[in-house]
């Protein structure tokens, strides 16, 4: 632990279908950094301290699963999702934007700043899992291929339950006309995700279109949470919003799930 500093516990945000599964989606309360990162900042790429990074990650862990080891892949927007069987060194994390695990003791974490965090538990399996879902992981498939990679562990999709934690809310999200006819292009549905805006804009339900994606996979029971990153500085962090303010850098909160 870091001496001479003042920690508040980190505030874990959970979901009723998770009831009996050790899990949270934590955002800035809590923690060590200090600035334009205060708070739980858990993202090596923030620029800061990697000793305070650390030191809140260690936080988060034993807020949601005391003694479990964190295990976190490298993040790139993609459909891969990496089977943990045995936790990995943080510099070897694989290129990936999901985990699936049937290991007690793993904790998997997935890092977000206004994308999609969704956690999944077959219980009666002993499986879990989690995924980033910003738009270009949710339209190219990572939702689908977790359920699938689940299954591989012995899931039933029937019985997953996901929870669709903290996210940038649709009136916070403005896309262009090229993004709602990428989307439009792949499925004449997928407009009732999108509302008008100004002129030649439109605003996108991301959270909306990730619990289709899961329904889609065949996932019967899911909660969304319905918090909107963008707009709630004090309890999330938001790249979107760090950008529109021109600030240096912005901070990642984590979402944890792990096997009792």
């Amino acid at each position: 632990m870091l001496k001479d500093d003042i920690i508040s516990r980190p505030e874990l945000i959970r979901s009723r279908l998770l009831d009996g599964v050790p899990h949270g989606f934590l955002g800035r309360r809590g923690g060590v950094s200090e600035g334009v990162c205060a708070g739980l900042n858990v993202g090596h790429g923030s620029g800061d301290d990697p000793a305070r990074i650390a030191e809140n990650r260690r936080l988060a862990v034993e807020a949601v699963a005391p003694g479990a080891q964190l295990t976190t892949v490298y993040q790139i927007h993609s459909p891969e999702v990496a089977l943990v069987a045995d936790p990995w060194p943080d510099d070897a994390r694989p290129q990936a934007d999901a985990m699936v695990t049937n290991r007690p003791g793993v904790a998997l974490g997935i890092l977000t700043a206004d994308c999609t965090p969704v956690l999944l538990a077959d219980q009666e399996a002993g499986v879990v899992g989690a995924a980033h879902a910003g738009w270009k992981g949710a339209f190219g498939g990572v939702l689908e291929a977790t359920v699938a990679r689940m299954e591989e562990l012995g899931a039933d999709r029937s019985r997953i339950v996901a929870a669709v934690g903290p996210t940038i809310g649709r009136k916070s999200y403005e896309v262009d006309q090229e993004f709602f006819e990428r989307f439009l292009a792949a499925d004449d549905d997928n407009d009732l995700f999108f509302t008008d805006g100004r002129p030649g804009h439109y605003q996108f339900d991301l959270e909306g279109y990730v619990l289709a994606r899961l329904a889609r996979a065949g996932v019967k029971r899911i909660e969304a949470l319905g918090l909107d990153t963008y707009s709630d500085e004090g309890r999330f962090y938001s790249y979107r919003r760090a950008t529109h303010r021109g600030e240096p850098s912005y901070g990642r909160q984590i979402s944890i799930i792990a096997l009792p």
